[in-house]
């Protein structure tokens, strides 16, 4: 299980409702993105924000280690959620080598991604291996045609891809690329706009989830990244400049909405909207040390759910409701 956030605090009677994440992610960075939850995971020269024309300068060299521009989705994404990514890619100059290597743009779990054993370029590796990942790769042309690739990964490191070639994204184009996952078919799409003529580009092929059947499992993303992978054990590398801009990510809302609570006869009960395919309990600390559970776990039914504390201290207490993803 992944626990994700808490959603409230309560002291002695008073309820307190903290802050709860947007349904939707959007940057256009017209400001310093740092200041709107973005950050840097590994080498920070990769990502520049450019104050003048108010998008991201990025760097994608295989020869660095991993590294992430990333904002958390404040959420965990399965199989079972609908969900989207949109942004502006350009690239400006592309230099590959051996049998090439690719550049992401990515949804994906940021535990697994900052491991030390991730080595992205092995593929399908019980090691190494890459996990829950739903992102765009682009593949520069190293003699075998420019490629782009709608990857799923599992959190077991099952793939399932759809490989698009020849289509190469012409250096100094703006391109408007919209990614779509939707639950009830399984079925994760991309569209692709050249932002210059307005013209579509493409078509690009469905990854269906459903048509490798139990060869994939279910995949855990709670974090946006643009992805810099490190090329150690594959065959081949990329050098490669450009520009994103203007990411929209679309999540379902949070597991936690609407909580009130409230002392009612010697008890501690709070209220909440949940949701489905979530566990819930109720946490107690007097000192912010150490938390007990008091309650549950108790399943999201998408409607009102109640957690109690039964036996409440005398004195202070505090309260959070935990939601994890079984």
């Amino acid at each position: 299980m992944k626990k994700v956030l808490f959603v409230s605090l309560a002291l002695a009677g008073m309820f307190v409702m903290s802050v709860v994440h947007a349904t939707v992610i959007t940057e256009d960075f017209f400001a310093d993105p740092r200041s709107n939850g973005w950050q840097i995971f590994g080498n920070t020269n990769l990502f520049q924000w450019d104050s003048t024309n108010h998008d991201l300068a990025v760097t994608w060299d295989s020869s660095q280690a991993n590294s992430y521009f990333y904002h958390p989705l404040g959420t965990v994404l399965t199989r079972d959620d609908d969900f989207s990514i949109t942004f502006d890619l350009q690239l400006n100059d592309v230099a590959v080598d051996g049998f090439g290597f690719e550049l992401a743009i990515s949804l994906l779990n940021f535990a697994d991604a900052t491991s030390t054993n991730l080595q992205r370029g092995v593929g399908i590796d019980p090691a190494f291996g890459a996990r829950s990942v739903a992102e765009f790769d682009y593949f520069p042309d190293a003699g075998f045609g420019a490629t782009i690739s709608p990857t799923m990964i599992s959190s077991n490191n099952q793939f399932a891809s759809a490989f698009n070639f020849p289509l190469e994204l012409t250096n100094g184009i703006s391109f408007h690329i919209v990614m779509t996952y939707t639950a009830s078919n399984q079925t994760f799409s991309t569209l692709i706009t050249n932002n210059r003529n307005g013209q579509p580009f493409g078509p690009i092929d469905d990854v269906l989830l459903n048509s490798y059947g139990t060869n994939f499992s279910d995949f855990r993303l709670d974090t946006v990244a643009i992805s810099n992978y490190s090329d150690t054990n594959s065959y081949g590398s990329i050098f490669v400049h450009g520009i994103v801009d203007n990411f929209v990510v679309t999540v379902p809302p949070p597991p936690i909405q609407d909580l009130t609570g409230a002392f009612s006869n010697g008890f501690w009960p709070v209220q909440f909207i949940s949701r489905s395919n979530w566990l819930y309990t109720l946490e107690r600390t007097i000192d912010f040390q150490s938390w007990t559970t008091v309650s549950g776990p108790a399943s999201g039914n998408g409607t009102n759910l109640f957690l109690q504390d039964a036996h409440p201290p005398t004195d202070k207490a505090f309260y959070r409701v935990s939601a994890e993803r079984p």
